[in-house]
């Protein structure tokens, strides 16, 4: 399911860029993604065998009203091959292209208290400035941290909170005894 959502995404992708429609398509995927997220009855429709395909390309056609055309294609070539189950990992990868063509970086910052926004736009500041990217910048925070900051840049994670201090040190005086 992985390759044929990377397939779909990919193509996707290609022809939004073609078209200079990359952000409106982007959106308009969101968007479909959420509602088809969010409705029970839409999933059971856009999933089930029971409804034909031609019964799914009109219901795209009322439910993307005014939609990107080369949006509504795709949606209908999903329904009409019963790739409609791949929706949310096609969106998933296309978000992930997306995120790398407009060079964005995602940031998650957890600290024990909350921060100042002047000490959070400096991290912010500072991680641009180092990688070239804009950032994606998310804060949060977690009292069991203790004190300290636990940050993750993509996939990399930096942890200098107290708890992970005093959990390494708990493994080290478990290996000396």
């Amino acid at each position: 399911m992985e390759e044929i959502a990377e397939v779909y995404a990919r193509s996707l992708f290609e022809v939004a860029k073609e078209n200079d429609k990359l952000d409106e398509i982007h959106e308009e995927l969101d968007q479909f993604a959420d509602a088809m997220s969010e409705s029970r009855e839409l999933q059971v429709f856009f999933f089930s065998p029971y409804f034909s395909s031609q019964e799914k390309k009109d219901g795209i056609g009322k439910i993307v009203d005014g939609g990107d055309e080369y949006f509504v294609r795709f949606l209908e070539l999903l329904a009409e091959r019963h790739r409609m189950p791949a929706l949310f990992r096609i969106r998933r990868v296309f978000d992930r292209m997306w995120a790398e063509e407009n060079k964005l970086l995602s940031v998650t910052l957890t600290s024990a208290v909350e921060l100042d926004d002047d000490i959070k736009d400096d991290i912010r500041k500072k991680i641009e400035d180092e990688t070239g990217r804009k950032v994606e910048f998310d804060s949060k925070v977690d009292p069991d941290l203790l004190g300290g900051l636990k940050l993750q840049v993509g996939n990399f994670v930096m942890d200098a909170s107290v708890r992970s201090r005093l959990e390494r040190l708990r493994k080290q005086v478990a290996r000396a005894a």
